[in-house]
């Protein structure tokens, strides 16, 4: 009778059962923490830095809260009034240096806005005769100083009969503001797709369509960054404004403002009350655009 000896158990079959060994956890080395000493140090720093940022701004807007007998102390608070801001509104042209700085900041605005798009577009897009000398002035255009170009701004502005005129200002303003926009706008529209152009055409649409209807709701961050740019060079520039304006009623706020400063002395309290009313409607346009200040500034410095 022959018999078969029954077959070996596998060595699989005679291991226990065991679950899978957990990953090991991450080392994290001593570069990656930060000891109290350095945690201590960032901390005060930015608080040191927050403070020399914040203190000037607080100093204008405790000034103004004061009497003139008390503007040029120390002391935060004494006799607080509101004194200074109604002497300002009644008793000064402020709000028509106001009207006429806001009328001259909101058309630089909106056309700044509109050439730097339209500027930055053609250049990112189409091939033409010049291109490279625009691209340069553009860029040379933003080498001078002040200094050296408001006297033959003066004397063009003379010659075309715009001094003392908001037009005048604003053409000023827009030399300023378009070569640096659209600079940047170009370098914006160059990180745009150029299957977007070229699908909006395929659809029907003209040049101009594709660009109002397609490219320019995907520029937002950019345009939001040049109307902020274009807005803050009209509201607080101040050597154009007070070469090229005279009168009180034509005066923008930054010639108004200095009304309050002569050679005998100072009005610290009405000074003060202006600087913070003008700094409220800067203040309300940063807040609108700053959502899109980053995207768009580093956007635009993507391609040059």
């Amino acid at each position: 009778m022959v018999t078969t000896a029954p077959a070996p158990e596998t060595a699989a079959s005679e291991a226990p059962a065991t679950d899978p060994a957990p990953a090991p956890a991450p080392v994290t080395g001593a570069r990656g923490r930060r000891s109290p000493a350095a945690s201590v140090a960032l901390h005060a720093t930015l608080t040191v830095a927050s403070v020399i940022a914040v203190f000037p701004v607080l100093w204008v807007l405790l000034t103004s809260l004061k009497p003139a007998s008390y503007a040029t102390t120390t002391d935060f608070f004494k006799d607080t009034t509101f004194e200074n801001y109604t002497n300002l509104l009644r008793d000064t042209p402020f709000l028509t240096w106001f009207g006429n700085s806001l009328l001259i900041a909101g058309l630089t605005t909106v056309l700044g806005v509109f050439v730097a798009a339209t500027t930055g577009y053609a250049v990112s897009r189409f091939r033409f005769p010049g291109k490279r000398g625009l691209m340069w002035t553009l860029l040379i255009t933003q080498m001078f100083p002040v200094a050296v170009l408001i006297v033959p701004i003066y004397n063009i502005m003379s010659g075309l009969g715009l001094l003392n005129n908001p037009t005048g200002l604003v053409i000023t303003y827009l030399t300023i503001a378009v070569p640096f926009c659209a600079w940047m706008m170009k370098g914006f529209f160059d990180t745009i797709p150029r299957e977007i152009d070229e699908s909006g055409m395929v659809d029907g649409l003209t040049p101009f369509g594709t660009f109002f209807r397609l490219i320019l709701p995907l520029a937002r961050p950019g345009l939001a960054v040049t109307a902020f740019y274009s807005f803050i060079t009209a509201w607080g520039e101040v050597a154009y404004a007070s070469a090229f304006m005279v009168g009180d009623e034509n005066l923008t706020l930054a010639g108004g403002l200095q009304k309050f400063v002569n050679q005998y002395g100072a009005q610290w309290g009405p000074m003060t009350a202006a600087s913070v009313l003008i700094a409220v409607p800067a203040a309300l346009v940063f807040l609108f655009a700053q959502r899109h200040l980053v995207t768009g500034m580093s956007a635009g410095a993507v391609k040059g």
